[in-house]
C-alpha cells in the first residue's frame, strides 16, 4: 500500500517544513532592501549563507541518518530548523539577521535529509520510485500556497514580523506529527548487506566469523561517488532555479512592475508541477526513470530562455507554466536515479547526496546572480541562468544517461 499512515505523516510533515521555508523566501530580498538598506550583491550573499550551510549539513547528514537513530536525528533537527524562525524576531540589524540565516541552513539540510530517508523507509519497495514523486507532491503544493499567503501578509498589513512568527508555528506543527510516526526498530540496515549487487559497492568487508567490520570512512561515505556526474548535471539545473527563485520578486517589482504577481508566479508553477508529477507517477511505477528525467530536462530549459528573451508578463508567467511541467517530471525522476546507484543501506547518502548538489547550484546560483545583477543587470542574470541549466541537460545527454544505466543497482 503507498498510502500508509506513516507515509501520510511524513508527506504532511515535510510539507510543513517546505511551507515555513517557501513563506518568507520571496520576501527575504524585499526585507532586507527595506528594513537594511541592503544593496543586491549584498543580499546574494546573506542569502547564500543558509544555502552554504544546508550544503555542509548535508554533506554529513547521510551519514549521520544511516549511523545514528533516525527518530532522533529527524526529531532534533526538526526542532532546531523550526526554533531558528524565533531567532528572526529579534534580528535587528544586517549583521545579526545575517548570521541567524546562516546558520539555519544546517538543520534545513539535515531534516530534508533524515525526513524524506523515512519516506523511503515506509515505502513498500515496489512502489519506492512512484512514492518518491508523490512525495515531492508536498513540496510543490507547500510552493503553491506559501508564497501567495506571506505576499498576502506583506501586501495587506506589511508585517514581517508576522510572516517569521507564522513560519515557526508551521515548522512546529510539523515536529508534532513526525513525533507520531512509527519508526522501524532500531536496527541500522547498513549492518548487512540485502539484496544483490550491494557488495561492489559497500564500503564494509566481511571478517571470517561472517562479522561485518567498516573498513574506512571514506568520502564515499558522505557523497554518493557513483553519482557525481548526476550531481553535476543536477547543480547546473538547480543553478538556474536558484537565480530565478531568488530574484524573481525583486526583478518584477523594478522591471515590470509585478508587485503582486510573485505569488501568482508560484502558484501556477507549482500546479504545472503538481500535474506533471501526478502523470509521470505511473511512468515511475513502470520503472521508465529516465524517460521522465530526460522529458523534464527538456522541457525545463525552454522555460529559462523564454523568461529571458521575453521580458513581459507572457515570458514571466509562461516560464511558470513550463517549468513546473518540466521539473515535475525532472526531479522525482533524478532522485530516484540517485536511489538507485546506492545499496539499502546507503539510502541517506543517496539522498544527501542529492539534495547536496541540489543546494551547490542554488548557492552558486544566488552568489553569482548577485554579482552579474549587481553590474550588468537582471537581462543578463537571467540569460547567464538559461545558459547553465542548457549545459547541464547537454551534459545528460552527453555522458550522465549512459553512466547511470551502467551503474544502477536496480
Amino acid at each position: 500500500m503507498l498510502w500508509n499512515a506513516n507515509y501520510i505523516k511524513v508527506w504532511t510533515a515535510n510539507f510543513m517544513i517546505f511551507f515555513s521555508f517557501m513563506l518568507i523566501m520571496p520576501l527575504l530580498p524585499l526585507y532586507l532592501s527595506e528594513q537594511f538598506g541592503a544593496g543586491k550583491h549584498t543580499i546574494g550573499v546573506i542569502l547564500s549563507g543558509y544555502t552554504i550551510t544546508a550544503l555542509v549539513a548535508r554533506l554529513f547528514s547521510g551519514y549521520v541518518v544511516d549511523t545514528f537513530p533516525r527518530r532522533t536525528v529527524l526529531l532534533l533537527s526538526y526542532s532546531l530548523f523550526s526554533f531558528f524562525f524565533l531567532g528572526y524576531l529579534i534580528g535587528g540589524s544586517l549583521l545579526l539577521f545575517a548570521i541567524l540565516r546562516t546558520l539555519h541552513g544546517a538543520p534545513f539540510g539535515s531534516v530534508t535529509v533524515s525526513n524524506s530517508t523515512v519516506a523511503i523507509d515506509v515505502l513498500h519497495p515496489q512502489r519506492r520510485a512512484e512514492g518518491i514523486g508523490f512525495y515531492g507532491l508536498s513540496n510543490n503544493l507547500a510552493t503553491a500556497i506559501s508564497p501567495s499567503i506571506g505576499l498576502y501578509i506583506y501586501d495587506v498589513w506589511g508585517n514581517f514580523q508576522a510572516i517569521f512568527f507564522l513560519s515557526f508555528l508551521c515548522s512546529l506543527a510539523g515536529v508534532v506529527i513526525d513525533s507520531t510516526v512509527k519508526f522501524r526498530a532500531d536496527v541500522r540496515e547498513n549492518a548487512k548487506p540485502e539484496s544483490e549487487g550491494e557488495d561492489k559497492v559497500s564500503p564494509y568487508i566481511y571478517n571470517k566469523v561472517g562479522r561485518i567490520k567498516e573498513k574506512v570512512k571514506s568520502l564515499d561515505r558522505f557523497f554518493l561517488l557513483n553519482g557525481w556526474s548526476e550531481g553535476v548535471m543536477l547543480a547546473c539545473l538547480s543553478f538556474s532555479y536558484g537565480v530565478l527563485s531568488t530574484y524573481l520578486a525583486i526583478y518584477g517589482k523594478e522591471t515590470m512592475g509585478i508587485t503582486s504577481g510573485t505569488g501568482m508566479f508560484f502558484l501556477v508553477l507549482s500546479l504545472g508541477l503538481m500535474v506533471s508529477r501526478l502523470t509521470g507517477s505511473r511512468s515511475l511505477r513502470k520503472g521508465r526513470v529516465v524517460r521522465n528525467a530526460t522529458l523534464g530536462m527538456t522541457v525545463s530549459v525552454f522555460s529559462y530562455i523564454l523568461f529571458a528573451a521575453v521580458p513581459n508578463p507572457v515570458g514571466y508567467y509562461g516560464c511558470a507554466v513550463i517549468l513546473g511541467l518540466g521539473n515535475g517530471h525532472m526531479f522525482p525522476a533524478v532522485q530516484t536515479m540517485f536511489v538507485n546507484l546506492a545499496p539499502n543501506s546507503r539510502r541517506g547518502t543517496a539522498n544527501s547526496s542529492m539534495l547536496t548538489s541540489w543546494d551547490v547550484g542554488i548557492g552558486l546560483g544566488i552568489i553569482f546572480g548577485g554579482i552579474v545583477s549587481e553590474h550588468f543587470g537582471y537581462k543578463s542574470t537571467f540569460w547567464m541562468a538559461a545558459v547553465v541549466n542548457l549545459l547541464g541537460v547537454l551534459f545528460y545527454f552527453m555522458y550522465v544517461k549512459r553512466d547511470y544505466l551502467q551503474k544502477r543497482l536496480r
